[in-house]
């Protein structure tokens, strides 16, 4: 097994930590697919329940998995978690035979505010925020090969997470500009990485309105996506079930729980 951590360019607070299958004369397996867990929490604290535990789902269905410890409260203004993400997904890919991964299918996977940042990077990949850290390097090479979102946060308008928005903008007063800047649905293409969306009906937290958004905007862009919206279940469900439920039955929903095999099926099966 590897695990380890480490910390990301000059960037203090932000880590990724690799659990890793170690590559050996008799564990010798295919490059595997990877995994970048984006915890959530409002960019405001990261949620344990949706970091290890979601990794090591991926790891025993087969991939390499990530977790991405970024930028939050002051760390998160300034595109600084999309640096690091960006970062991340940098480092995986150069450094994919350590890990024994395939650089072709890096997936980033993100939960609530840590599914905003997932889908920033298969959004704004192209930033010229990014610039000053791909001096060196192709463009493509932040750019995720899928997005596994979540229950994300999205747009910055009348459905938004407020505190989110607070902290990507460093302001509790954001002008229109500063909030359109992080309102994915705005910033959508037709090189935008395919996606793989989930949500509840009546997350009241983080409203359906924002997979929905995404979604239409995927639509119009002829970006492939999937998408599930379960009916029943409040926000932050992680896996669904009692290993991540932190003694809060409400957090137990079995009718949403197969969404982690739909999202390992469909990182299996997309194809570049």
């Amino acid at each position: 097994m590897i695990y380890e951590t480490i910390q990301l360019g000059d960037f203090k607070e932000a880590t990724l930590t690799p659990i890793c299958i170690s590559h050996t004369a008799e564990l010798t397996q295919l490059p595997r697919r990877a995994i970048i867990v984006c915890p959530g929490g409002g960019y405001h604290f990261l949620s344990d329940r949706e970091a290890e535990p979601i990794a090591t789902q991926f790891l025993a269905a087969g991939f390499a998995t990530f977790i991405l410890r970024y930028g939050i409260e002051e760390n998160a203004a300034d595109y600084r978690p999309l640096k690091h993400v960006a970062l991340a997904i940098r480092y995986v890919r150069e450094h994919a035979k350590d890990y024994n991964v395939d650089p072709d299918y890096v997936f980033t996977c993100g939960f609530s505010a840590g599914g905003h940042l997932a889908a920033s990077a298969g959004v704004l990949w192209d930033s010229p925020v990014l610039d000053d850290l791909l001096t060196d390097a192709p463009r493509d090479i932040v750019r995720p090969t899928g997005m596994i979102l979540s229950y994300p946060v999205i747009t910055t308008g009348e459905f938004t997470h407020k505190n989110s928005t607070y902290n990507l903008c460093g302001t509790t007063t954001p002008t229109k500009a500063q909030r359109d800047a992080f309102s994915l649905e705005k910033h959508v293409k037709p090189t935008t990485s395919p996606a793989f969306l989930w949500h509840t009906f009546n997350d009241t937290c983080v409203p359906v309105q924002n997979s929905l958004l995404f979604a239409e905007a995927m639509t119009k862009a002829g970006v492939p996506f999937e998408m599930h919206i379960f009916p029943e279940g409040p926000h932050g469900l992680a896996l669904c079930n009692e290993q991540t439920a932190n003694n809060n039955p409400a957090q137990i929903v079995p009718a949403a729980e197969c969404w982690i095999k739909l999202a390992i099926q469909w990182a299996r099966d997309l194809t570049v």
